[in-house]
């Protein structure tokens, strides 16, 4: 219920500030189970996406969002419970898995799940090589893998900047990737493999990024 009501003040008021373009966006299904796999160039990109999509888009967010206190507290707990987002504990070791178990519901209750098939934000605007969970996700649970490519967002909010700026952003929506009866008697890990690659050769094609050779690590804290 909190969320219907935040979903129809959030988005908009994003989307008037912004301004976005969007292409695609048709190719997004209006019902059932979806993953939308994007490019990830800033941490701006998990408001992006469901600020342009017309149904609930569901991101994982630091469970820090939703435990603030005062009133600033609870306007970041609103916009983020607004854009659909559910908290995930990041220092918790089990969160990996735990955030695949999460999707896997969100899917299964016929929901869109938003996923980053390289795992981390791009620090040199390259797209690197994806990580198989997307895959895992979309054999699993039986739901097409929608590509998204994103442009401009690493400019609305740089790093170290605490809050979005103005900036031109857009948001390319490619074909529906399926997968039902396209694997069979295919390896579970070359299945994963592959489609994973497939993903993400649609996500390049729509970004225009520079492709990376290899996987993208977090940075090692000092």
């Amino acid at each position: 219920m909190m969320y219907a009501v935040l979903h129809r003040t959030v988005p908009p008021l994003a989307r008037a500030v912004w301004r976005p373009e969007v292409t695609g966006l048709h190719h997004v299904p209006r019902t059932g189970g979806v993953l939308l796999a994007s490019n990830h160039l800033s941490f701006a990109d998990s408001v992006v996406i469901p600020v342009v999509v017309p149904r609930r888009v569901v991101f994982l967010a630091k469970s820090d969002y939703f435990t603030g206190r005062g009133v600033r507290g609870a306007l970041t707990r609103a916009w983020f419970t607004g854009l659909g987002m559910l908290p995930v504990d990041r220092d918790d070791s089990r969160a990996a898995l735990a955030s695949l178990d999460t999707a896997l519901e969100v899917l299964r209750r016929g929901e869109a799940f938003g996923i980053y098939p390289e795992g981390t934000r791009s620090r040199d605007g390259r797209l690197y090589r994806g990580r198989t969970g997307v895959a895992h996700l979309a054999l699993t649970a039986g739901v097409p893998v929608v590509p998204v490519g994103l442009r401009g967002t690493q400019d609305l909010q740089p790093v170290g900047a605490r809050l979005p700026r103005l900036a031109r952003v857009s948001v390319a929506f490619g074909p529906p990737i399926t997968v039902a009866g396209r694997f069979d008697g295919v390896a579970p890990g070359r299945a994963r493999r592959q489609l994973t690659d497939e993903v993400v050769d649609a996500i390049a094609a729509l970004s225009g990024q520079e492709r990376a050779p290899g996987y993208n690590d977090r940075p090692v804290e000092a």
